[in-house]
């Protein structure tokens, strides 16, 4: 089954703006004040979580926004993907992973058991930047990133029939997941950085 790449939304990507000057555009060492700027561009909703990493909540999912490393020299764009699957059932989802691991470039995707048995999937795409990048290539990157995040849970839907499922869940509780960027960084438990809700150490 290939991946068919006009199923990842477009979130109108903003436009490298003119430096004034020939030449290449600006190496720039980013930091988390920058991706908050380029999310504001892509009007996407972010908070900060307890851990102070940044995150972009969807509903069924956050994206995060981190640096790593002692001098914040790796930037990592990683999803949490809620939707549980039953243990019994990974097999299934691993061979729908690597599938998606071997036709596409980004996010790499894994899965992380919890002590419950239950089964979660996480999706990463990592970058060195402590020696600096060029503005457009990193702007470009992230907001790439951020829409094959997007573009996983949704394939990942297709691909394993879930989307009657993800119904029937909602009816059973009587609402739906509200995606509200306070709301996920309060409700995940992010504290510890752990992988079991959040973020995890590189």
């Amino acid at each position: 089954m290939s991946i068919d790449p006009s199923s990842i939304p477009s979130f109108g990507v903003p436009q490298p703006q003119p430096s004034g000057q020939d030449g290449p555009p600006p190496v720039v060492v980013p930091d988390q004040d920058l991706v908050t700027q380029l999310l504001d561009q892509m009007e996407l909703k972010h908070a900060v979580d307890e851990e102070g990493d940044l995150l972009a909540p969807w509903e069924g999912f956050r994206v995060y926004y981190m640096f790593r490393g002692e001098q914040k020299e790796l930037f990592a764009v990683r999803a949490f993907y809620d939707r549980p699957h039953p243990i019994e059932q990974k097999a299934e989802l691993l061979e729908a992973l690597d599938e998606w691991n071997r036709e596409t470039l980004w996010p790499k995707v894994y899965t992380h058991v919890h002590d419950d048995g239950v089964v979660r999937v996480i999706g990463e795409s990592q970058m060195i930047v402590g020696m600096g990048v060029n503005i457009n290539y990193f702007v470009a990157m992230t907001a790439n990133w951020t829409q094959a995040a997007v573009g996983f849970d949704q394939w990942l839907v297709e691909r394993l029939g879930l989307a009657t499922d993800v119904d029937e869940d909602e009816d059973a509780d009587g609402t739906a997941t509200d995606g509200s960027a306070e709301g996920d960084a309060e409700d995940n438990g992010t504290e510890g950085n752990s992988t079991e809700d959040g973020p995890a150490e590189s």
